[in-house]
C-alpha cells in the first residue's frame, strides 16, 4: 500500500484549523505533515492538535522543504491565494485553494491556466457542496419528486452587529459577497445550472463596516428557474437555510449544516435535523442526508494518485467569480447584468 500523501496546511486560522483540518484527518491517504503559521498562539494550537507535524514560519520556508511534501492546502487570506498556489504548483505540488480561489475572475482564470500548463492537480475547496442540505437537495432533484424546480431560496446569514477585528472585515478581503456569497452561488450553479442574468443589492450596513456585510442576489438560470440568495453578517432573523419550489412539491430545511459548528467545538457532527416536503397532501418530514466535507479530500487524494478528476474543477470557481462580479456591477449600477453562458 502506498504511503499517505504528505499535506502542508498553509495557514492555521479559522480556515486551516476549523474548516480544513478535521476532514483532512479523516482521510487515510492523507497526513498533515507541515503547518505554516508565524503566529505564536496558532503555533501552540498546531503543536497540540498535530504533534507529528513540522511547524514552519512562512511560505518561503515551506518552499525550501518542498521535497518533504506532496500537497499544499492554501488556507491563508484571500489576497495571497493566487500567488501562493502558483508557487506551490511550480514546485510540482498538488494544490487545494480555500474559497474564493482569487479576488477576481481574471485571477482565477490565470491560476487555472497555469495549473493546466504545468500539469499539476489544482482544486478549490467549495466544501459546502458536501453540506447536508446540498446533498439532500441534489438527491431530491435526481428523484424527480419535486417536479420542475422553479425557484431556489438559500441563505447564509449571521447576526454580528459589531464589526470584528479580523482580515475578513477589512478592505481588500472581498467582504461577505466573496465569503459566504461564494458558497451560495456555487450551490445555486450546482443545483440549477448556468446563469443568464444577475441582480443584486450589496451593502455595508453596520456602523464602521469597511466591506460589504449584507447581500441579496437574484439569479436567472438558463433553465428558467430563479435563485434568491441572501448572505449577511447583519441579519437578526436567520430565515430557513434552503427552500426548493417545484411544480409537484416543495422542500425546505431550516438548519445550517452542523459540520463547522462541530469542528469549532471539537466534537463529531450530530445527526442532521429533518427537512420538510410539501405537496398537495400537506407537509411530510424528509430525512436529511449527512454532510461529508471529507468527501472532497477523498476525491482530491484519488486525483493526485491519477485515479479520477479533482472534486471541484478550477473552471467552476471561475464561473462562480464571474457571477459574483456581475452582482457587484449590478449593485453599483442598479441594473440587471446579463452573462454570457459560454465555457470559461
Amino acid at each position: 500500500m502506498a504511503e499517505p500523501l504528505r499535506v502542508a496546511l498553509l495557514g492555521y486560522g479559522l480556515a486551516g484549523r476549523v474548516i480544513h483540518r478535521p476532514p483532512l484527518l479523516t482521510v487515510s491517504d492523507l497526513v498533515i505533515s507541515h503547518v505554516v503559521t508565524a503566529d505564536p498562539g496558532r503555533r501552540r494550537e498546531a503543536a497540540q492538535d498535530l504533534p507529528g507535524a513540522a511547524l514552519v514560519a512562512d511560505a518561503g520556508a515551506l518552499w525550501l522543504r518542498a521535497d518533504e511534501l506532496d500537497v499544499v492546502v492554501v488556507a491563508t487570506g484571500n489576497a495571497v491565494h493566487v500567488e501562493q498556489a502558483i508557487a506551490a504548483l511550480d514546485l510540482g505540488k498538488a494544490v487545494v485553494v480555500d474559497k474564493p480561489v482569487a479576488l477576481t475572475a481574471e485571477g482565477a482564470v490565470a491560476l487555472a491556466a497555469h495549473a493546466r500548463r504545468v500539469d499539476v492537480p489544482l482544486s478549490v475547496f467549495h466544501n459546502r457542496r458536501w453540506d447536508s442540505d446540498t446533498l439532500t437537495a441534489q438527491a431530491l432533484l435526481a428523484s424527480g419528486r419535486l417536479g420542475t424546480v422553479r425557484r431556489l431560496e438559500s441563505r447564509f446569514t449571521r447576526f454580528r452587529p459589531q464589526v470584528q477585528q479580523c482580515w475578513r472585515e477589512q478592505a481588500g478581503s472581498g467582504g461577505v459577497l466573496l465569503d459566504l456569497g461564494t458558497h451560495l452561488v456555487d450551490q445555486a450553479l450546482l443545483l440549477l445550472g448556468p446563469v443568464v442574468s444577475v441582480s443584486a443589492d450589496v451593502a455595508a450596513r453596520r456602523e464602521g463596516a469597511s466591506v460589504d456585510d449584507d447581500v441579496l442576489l437574484v439569479l436567472r438560470h438558463v433553465s428558467g428557474a430563479s435563485s434568491l440568495l441572501w448572505c449577511s453578517a447583519a441579519a437578526p432573523w436567520p430565515g430557513p437555510r434552503i427552500v426548493l419550489q417545484g411544480s409537484r412539491a416543495g422542500w425546505s430545511k431550516s438548519d445550517l449544516d452542523g459540520q463547522e459548528d462541530a469542528a469549532r467545538r471539537g466534537v463529531p457532527p450530530a445527526p442532521e435535523p429533518e427537512g420538510t416536503v410539501w405537496d398537495e397532501a400537506g407537509p411530510h418530514p424528509e430525512p436529511s442526508l449527512p454532510g461529508d466535507w471529507a468527501a472532497f479530500y477523498r476525491g482530491f487524494a484519488r486525483a493526485v494518485r491519477g485515479e479520477g478528476p479533482v472534486p471541484v474543477e478550477p473552471d467552476d470557481a471561475v464561473g462562480v467569480l464571474r457571477v459574483l462580479e456581475a452582482a457587484r456591477r449590478s449593485a453599483e449600477t442598479g441594473q440587471t447584468v446579463r452573462l454570457r453562458t459560454v465555457p470559461v
